[in-house]
């Protein structure tokens, strides 16, 4: 099964959910398509590591064969070109690799070139296989890594959590296209309602089966808890406002390798995903 766990913000404790379910597994595979900041590798400490690099392609104009007529330039939804003092001028940040401006041009003035935009890190950690995305500072979109991130989701029957990026953009809808099951993590408050909001839109959006993790719980009036039950949201867990857990989790420990009550916590979450992603595929085979 493919879980993606989002939340609408950083910081709500989407890692602390994805790292520890792929830990209380017995086999399986963590992906970090948290790309601009992926942190997983902290807790998990993969050893063994290969690294490839991700490249995309993207287009160079010669400028002796170029004769200005511009049908790569109207072709273009992006505005990634420009005819410009008679010179074709390509802005590498918002093109999107189509190659359409390459097959279209009828003078055969556009090639393309390799640009590397970032990397992919594989590693193992006990019981499970960890593998990273990384991208470039100053790359426009993470979407090329997280397509080869997620080319590793089929592997053996092994159950896969994707860490995905905070928030609703495109690179979180790339995340979870193909996601048997999406958990939300959600805070508390009315910030995190609003928060938890935006995920459950782009879930909804997507109609993929999901559930709540609610973290940071106190025994005092839940927002978010009340937002799930007005919507309809089914609880999966709670996790409560522990300092022994914030302690270990600051520290980068896996809790669920390191305390027992942790370790049941997450197992018990695990099953409980378990359970619903098999009822949906009961229901919708």
């Amino acid at each position: 099964m493919k879980i993606a766990v989002l939340s609408g913000k950083g910081g709500t404790g989407k890692t602390l959910v994805s790292v520890n379910l792929a830990a209380s597994a017995n086999e399986s595979i963590y992906i970090d398509c948290d790309v601009e900041e992926p942190n997983g590798h902290l807790f998990l400490k993969p050893i063994d590591i290969t690294s490839e690099k991700i490249s995309i392609k993207i287009p160079i104009a010669d400028e002796k064969l170029c004769n200005g007529c511009r049908k790569c330039v109207d072709f273009c939804k992006f505005n990634a070109l420009a005819y410009i003092n008679k010179k074709l001028i390509v802005f590498n940040e918002v093109c999107h690799s189509c190659g359409g401006c390459t097959l279209l041009c009828p003078q055969k003035a556009i090639s393309e070139t390799e640009k590397v935009i970032g990397e992919v890190q594989k590693g193992v950690s006990d019981n499970v296989t960890v593998i990273t995305g990384i991208l470039n500072i100053g790359e426009a979109s993470g979407i090329p890594v997280i397509k080869k991130l997620l080319s590793y989701c089929d592997n053996d029957g092994k159950d896969v959590f994707i860490d995905c990026p905070p928030g609703s953009a495109c690179i979180v809808m790339e995340s979870i296209k193909d996601a048997d099951y999406c958990i939300m993590v959600a805070e508390p408050t009315l910030f995190g309602v609003h928060n938890l909001n935006m995920v459950f839109e782009l879930v909804k959006l997507f109609k993929k089966p999901h559930g709540v993790v609610l973290n940071k719980c106190l025994d005092e009036e839940n927002p978010a808890e009340k937002y799930c039950i007005e919507n309809n949201i089914k609880v999966l867990g709670k996790i409560p406002f522990d300092n022994e857990l914030g302690k270990l989790n600051s520290n980068a420990k896996i809790v669920a390798r390191e305390i027992n009550k942790y370790k049941t916590l997450f197992s018990s979450l695990l099953q409980e995903v378990t359970k619903e992603v098999q009822h949906e595929t009961v229901i919708n085979p």
